[in-house]
């Protein structure tokens, strides 16, 4: 309709001998795409406190319209509203001018795609938002232990790490780094059942304690099927005062390190080293998923208080110091001790 009309007026007030010409350039301008046969995409970025002409002029350099004028008329014409937020947007030349000024204007943004892993830690999310252009490690890592932050979001711990939900997320790019910390903190308040608070007082557990044990089992293991035996492992040995000498504990204690545990390392007293300290550490050693999750809330019911890594991607379970030991020697000969 709006075609039509522009183009009825248009042809109305020149003379009829240049009207089908005249006619013809504005379709081309106005209603068809720069080139209907490339289909390829192209990010364009709008910066902050550009204006509509300037954006057009930009459009047309990039050679997805014609003319920055024509759609600069057509907005005008249609009484359009030509603010445009900063930011990417996802355009083609083989879009029309019409569809392009409608993806912009409703703020239709190229979103960025970042997949936080189960069991990943926080100092691992950073440089991921940076490889993929959504906002630096060094913005993204300020929050992790900004006090003012964890108090508002209620966590008792000193940083958020076991609160980022491991999940795929998609950002704009200069996604301030709050909004990202509080979406994925959000996707943990959703997936946290109400009744699980219920089962919290049963454990006789705190949701910060229960989270660094998830962290802990996710560590551990990353199949679902073995984690609530490995849970089971963890919460018989809470229960019997035994200190949980769980590894990942020693890792996550140690800067820089090099992939090999020593006896000396298994000896350090960091907060966090397991076999020196009784009981959890003081927070999450990575963000657990939700199979992690609810292995914590609901251990198997086993008398294990031993497991050993099996070289198969699984783990041989003990009740006894001893027959663990013979498992420990049959699989992991040169474990440290």
């Amino acid at each position: 309709m709006v075609r039509k009309l522009i183009l009825a007026i248009l042809y109305i007030s020149i003379p009829s001998i240049v009207g089908i010409g005249v006619y013809k350039t504005l379709d081309i301008f106005f209603f068809s795409p720069m080139n209907a046969q490339d289909t390829s995409s192209k990010i364009f970025e709008v910066p902050p406190q550009s204006t509509f002409r300037g954006i057009a002029e930009d459009l047309q350099k990039e050679g997805l319209i014609r003319s920055h004028w024509s759609i600069v008329a057509f907005a005008k014409f249609r009484g359009q509203d030509t603010s445009i937020m900063a930011g990417e947007y996802e355009l083609s030349p083989s879009m029309l001018p019409s569809e392009i000024l409608e993806k912009m204007a409703s703020g239709k943004m190229f979103l960025r795609k970042i997949t936080l892993k189960e069991g990943a830690s926080m100092w691992e999310i950073g440089p991921a938002l940076e490889q993929q252009g959504i906002l630096s490690r060094v913005d993204f890592e300020k929050l992790l232990k900004d006090s003012e932050l964890l108090a508002e979001l209620g966590i008792a711990g000193v940083s958020l790490e076991g609160y980022l939900f491991p999940e795929t997320y998609q950002f704009p790019n200069k996604t301030p780094a709050k909004r990202i910390v509080l979406a994925m903190h959000e996707q943990l308040q959703k997936r946290w059942l109400p009744e699980w608070d219920a089962r919290l007082k049963e454990l006789a557990m705190t949701k910060h304690q229960l989270l660094t044990l998830a962290s802990i089992i996710e560590k551990e293991s990353g199949s679902p099927g073995e984690q609530p035996i490995i849970s089971s492992v963890f919460h018989n040995r809470l229960k019997k005062g035994m200190k949980l000498q769980a590894d990942p504990t020693v890792i996550y204690g140690i800067p820089n390190f090099n992939g090999n545990i020593t006896k000396e390392d298994l000896q350090n007293p960091t907060p966090y080293n397991t076999y020196v300290i009784d009981g959890l550490p003081p927070g999450p050693i990575a963000n657990p998923g939700l199979s992690a999750i609810k292995a914590a809330l609901f251990p198997a019911t086993t008398n294990f208080l031993y497991f050993v890594a099996n070289r198969q991607g699984g783990h041989i379970f003990s009740e006894t110091l001893e027959a663990h030991n013979d498992s420990v020697n049959t699989y992991q000969k040169n474990r440290a001790p």
